[in-house]
């Protein structure tokens, strides 16, 4: 079973887009996946609820360390979805389980700020600290045209003590598939496969730590 755990202290920052489309990758690709929701506003849950019948299921449980004890033992991929402004106290309940942490970050000043401290504090987890329990920052909502998201990537790259995974463009795509319960990976057109390029080295990453 991989374990993945998604988290900021930053709210709006992209986490469940993280979560799902990453469980709408393993459900294609035939692994039995879950979303375990411990973020009170509930996304990652109710997209998996709205999945059609035409894409292949992902298991939805609310909640936190009892939650994990419900997802059953033939399960391949868990991904944690956990609430915004959460420290160690509140990620404690997973860290144990977790393989890797993915941090996503948004490209303004204020974004940026708050994915520093947050990543300092990662920093301490004694896990982490040892190098038992990998992290990777995911650019998200870039506009890589645009010096802001440049400007971004080059601060998170030249400051952050976990390398940056992934750059993910902002795109309507994921609100519309999301309202769907679906995700890129459910679809194969020649637009959606472009955006599914940006994945590629996230998962390549996930895999080798794996």
């Amino acid at each position: 079973m991989l374990t993945v755990l998604v988290a900021s202290s930053k709210g709006g920052c992209g986490k469940s887009t993280l979560v799902t489309q990453l469980a709408s990758h393993w459900a294609q690709d035939g692994k039995n996946t879950a979303i375990v929701d411990a973020d009170r506003q509930g996304s990652s849950f109710r997209w998996a609820a709205r999945r059609a019948d035409n894409v292949p299921g992902v298991l939805a449980l609310e909640g936190g360390r009892r939650a994990l004890d419900k997802i059953p033992s033939d399960t391949q991929r868990v991904l944690i979805d956990t609430p915004a402004g959460s420290h160690e106290k509140d990620l404690e309940p997973y860290l144990e389980q977790a393989d890797v942490i993915l941090v996503p970050a948004l490209p303004s000043t204020f974004d940026m700020d708050a994915t520093f401290a947050f990543l300092e504090h990662l920093q301490q987890i004694p896990r982490v600290k040892r190098g038992k329990l990998p992290v990777g920052v995911v650019g998200n909502r870039l506009k890589p045209w645009t010096n802001a998201s440049q400007d971004a990537m080059t601060q998170l790259a030249e400051g952050s003590p976990f390398p940056v995974v992934a750059q993910l463009r902002d795109s309507q795509a994921y609100v519309l598939l999301t309202a769907l319960g679906k995700g890129i990976f459910d679809y194969a057109s020649e637009n959606v496969r472009s955006h599914q390029e940006d994945w590629k080295q996230l998962l390549r990453w996930i895999k080798r730590q794996h």
